[in-house]
């Protein structure tokens, strides 16, 4: 089976070796696609770099200025279609997502999961130093959107998450209009609605050490509203 792990980047030079490094580690093969929007601190350059390491495993994705997490995850998921991949893989850069977990998200897949989301919050709340106020936010977002959709997810706004070549076929990407952290939600709602089996598994998600968080109230925001409109909506799915 072929997988591949899309990891956005911008500004992360400080995470983005270590990270191909340790995927690289694991022992089930993944291949990596960083797709870089701009990052003016050489996030690519470094990518490029490390491409010697690995000619055929590690790809990079350029595009200019930042034009949002959905937009970014949606040209890798068309990237990995075209290249004939079984499962895709969506992962953080800056190690809030522990990449041993990669294997276990995989193994559920195997076992028949359409979608696996690695959870924070299946059993109870796994999350390491975060400021109390943004674990609230966080904890009560996926519990809005549970009380919205009945979707029965409990970490609706993971970032860490399997899909199978099946779901992102039947998806109609360009139907997709959430581009930020509610992006997440709606391709897992989108997936639940078209019958998909969706599978989480416990992760322990610990903040950054290093780099900038990339949230903000406009992002939060857009989820916020997104999910109101998500639950009126008719998903319809491409035919393959």
């Amino acid at each position: 089976m072929r997988k591949v792990v899309i990891i956005p980047t911008y500004n992360e030079k400080e995470n983005i070796s270590a990270m191909i490094d340790k995927v690289f580690s694991l022992t089930e093969p993944f291949d990596l696609l960083i797709i870089d929007d701009g990052s003016p601190d050489g996030t690519a350059s470094i990518v490029k770099q490390r491409q010697q390491d690995f000619p055929d495993r590690l790809h990079l994705l350029e595009r200019s200025g930042k034009q949002g997490l959905g937009t970014a995850y949606i040209a890798g998921f068309r990237w990995a279609l075209e290249r004939n991949y079984d499962y895709v893989f969506e992962m953080d850069c800056d190690f809030s997502h522990n990449p041993d977990d990669l294997v276990r998200l995989y193994q559920a897949a195997v076992e028949g999961a359409d979608v696996v989301v690695g959870s924070r919050y299946v059993t109870g709340v796994n999350v390491v130093n975060w400021p109390m106020k943004r674990l609230l936010m966080s904890y009560y977002a996926s519990v809005y959107v549970r009380m919205v959709t009945r979707m029965p997810v409990r970490d609706a706004t993971a970032g860490f998450v399997c899909y199978s070549r099946e779901v992102l076929e039947r998806l109609d990407l360009d139907a997709v209009q959430m581009k930020g952290y509610g992006f997440q939600i709606e391709m897992k709602y989108s997936a639940w609605k078209l019958g998909f089996r969706i599978r989480e598994v416990s992760i322990v998600f610990t903040e950054r050490v290093v780099g900038a968080s990339k949230m903000s109230s406009g992002i939060f925001g857009e989820a916020f509203w997104g999910v109101l409109k998500l639950r009126f909506r008719t998903i319809r799915g491409k035919h393959v």
